[in-house]
């Protein structure tokens, strides 16, 4: 199965709107359309393994720790931390190429800091 991603807060919406423009098949949820504003990490990631999406956030500070604790009794797609300093480019290329070249499966309770 593809990849469904779930844009944080946090994220620059410019790398989300990159990746659409660049594969408009791409499901890419804004946090404005999930209603993430105002939550705390945990329901964040809630929302997102309801959803069945792997979550895309700046958050390097808490959000991996929050993670490390909602993986050990829940069931996570996944979280891709995008350092702030990374140019949108990169950022958006090294989406599209998880996008072509995994599947959702393979990101299961893993979380992964970018560039790859």
């Amino acid at each position: 199965m593809k990849i469904r991603y779930q844009a944080d807060a946090d994220l620059n919406e410019i790398i989300r709107l990159a990746v659409v423009r660049h594969e408009p098949t791409i499901e890419f949820q804004s946090a404005t359309a999930a209603g993430l504003f105002r939550l705390k990490d945990p329901d964040v990631l809630a929302v997102a393994s309801r959803e069945g999406r792997v979550l895309v956030t700046h958050d390097q500070r808490t959000m991996p720790r929050h993670f490390a604790d909602f993986i050990a009794n829940n069931t996570s797609p996944g979280v891709l931390v995008v350092p702030q300093h990374l140019p949108v480019t990169v950022a958006a290329e090294d989406l599209l190429l998880i996008w072509n070249a995994t599947e959702a499966e393979e990101w299961i309770n893993r979380i992964c800091f970018l560039p790859i």
